[in-house]
């Protein structure tokens, strides 16, 4: 008797919000009011949501017809072979295993103030405990997850709903369309903030279902993200007088509307933030190897247990987590985050397209439309993104891997 699927659409809709909202956006509005000032900022979220929802839609489209574990690395075998599904699935294990130490370094160091052995030593501990969590099964942990999500953006909405009623505090801002390549660096801050939706058809295996779950929950994500940057935006716009030079431009925005408790309130929000990311990284990061599947990295990584956890899958990505912090070294894979995102996008599309035009797996041609926009987002990301640097972490990250990888399967015999 198979083991019933924990995820309803309510969890994955949390777990799609967590992986989106990040850190990032308690610091966003000040950069994207530096490149492009007053209510063109506020615009400009409203208008990349508007362009990332064809990829969103890619993205939801493939996980209603394979709505298996693994996301875009199940698309790019389905749609290119193994190939194509290392390449995606290697890159976005490391660029997640680097996010996830990243994340949690900071926020042990910004939440304990410790230094040195001792502030090692908690981070290893915070990551071994948010692991000891997720080992207790995916049900449990989508409890988590939904709290935190829950948890952090209650603030946010308070701030944005707030604003909305409050007389703006700050006065009115002169603004204009600023040149088109300052646009183009402000809209490239705006499109990683709203990365994170793709972790959703990670877990589609485990959803009920699947082929309507998950795809409401990816387009849910992108809808409500895009509507709360826009309000926030909007909120830091018209109550902090001196955006573009604010270091917390959130709570600034919250004090001048409610005042010390509802700016303490806010910055509360932004530690409960990084938390759910930390506990959001160490559950999903170990599905990309599982991901991977027994052509890459064996049965036994690949496999998950009846709770649906792939337990050394965890242990694996956990002790990398943990050397990364030990090491207080990543930075050099942290460089992978963006390409790991341009590459699941682009692979994303590829793969409907390709499916779509050969009528695979129940789609039609009609079903390739968001195609072109998401290989065009991913041309425009590649030009005006990803530095050298990213791109040559990224060679060698692959070359390791393909190395690694030959090694297993000459071992193996296959």
């Amino acid at each position: 008797m198979s083991q019933p699927r924990p995820l309803g659409a309510p969890s994955l809709l949390a777990l799609g919000l967590n992986g989106v909202i990040g850190v990032g956006i308690f610091f966003a509005p000040s950069a994207v009011a530096r490149l492009a000032p007053g209510w063109v900022g506020a615009a400009l979220f409203a208008v990349t949501g508007a362009l990332l929802l064809p990829v969103a839609a890619a993205f939801a489209r493939l996980a209603a017809h394979l709505p298996e574990d693994g996301g875009p690395i199940v698309y790019a075998r389905a749609a290119f072979g193994e190939g194509a599904a290392f390449l995606v699935g290697w890159i976005s294990y490391l660029s997640a295993i680097a996010s996830a130490a990243a994340v949690i370094a900071g926020l042990v160091h910004h939440g304990l103030g410790l230094s040195g052995a001792a502030e090692r030593a908690a981070m290893v501990a915070t990551a071994l405990a948010l692991g000891g969590v997720s080992a207790l099964g995916l049900h449990p942990s989508a409890k988590v997850w939904t709290a935190l999500t829950v948890l952090k953006l209650t603030p946010l909405v308070a701030l944005a709903a707030w604003s909305l009623v409050a007389r703006p505090t700050a006065p009115p801002v002169e603004a204009s369309l600023p040149p088109l390549g300052q646009l183009a660096r402000a809209a490239l801050t705006v499109t990683f903030a709203f990365q994170g939706f793709e972790i959703v058809p990670l877990v589609s295996g485990q959803a009920r279902s699947p082929r309507r779950a998950v795809p409401v929950a990816i387009l849910g994500t992108m809808a409500i993200a895009s509507l709360l940057y826009v309000l926030l935006q909007r909120a830091a716009v018209t109550n902090v007088a001196d955006l573009a030079a604010s270091g917390a431009p959130l709570r600034d925005a919250a004090g001048a509307l409610g005042g010390a408790g509802f700016a303490a309130v806010v910055g509360v929000g932004a530690s409960v933030t990084a938390l759910g990311i930390s506990f959001g990284m160490i559950v999903m990061t170990p599905r990309y190897l599982a991901g991977l599947g027994e052509a890459h990295v064996g049965p036994a990584l690949a496999r998950s247990d009846a709770r649906g956890v792939p337990r050394l899958a965890l242990a694996v990505s956990l002790a990398l987590v943990c050397a990364l912090l030990v090491a207080g070294s990543g930075a050099q894979l942290f460089a992978l985050s963006s390409v790991a995102v341009l590459t699941q996008y682009g692979v994303t599309g590829l793969s409907l397209l390709a499916l779509s035009l050969r009528r695979a797996r129940g789609l039609r041609p009609a079903h390739a439309w968001p195609a072109p926009f998401v290989i065009a987002v991913g041309v425009v990301l590649v030009v005006f993104g990803g530095s050298r640097w990213e791109w040559l972490v990224a060679g060698g990250a692959v070359a390791v891997g393909a190395a690694l990888r030959a090694g297993a399967r000459a071992l193996s015999g296959r």
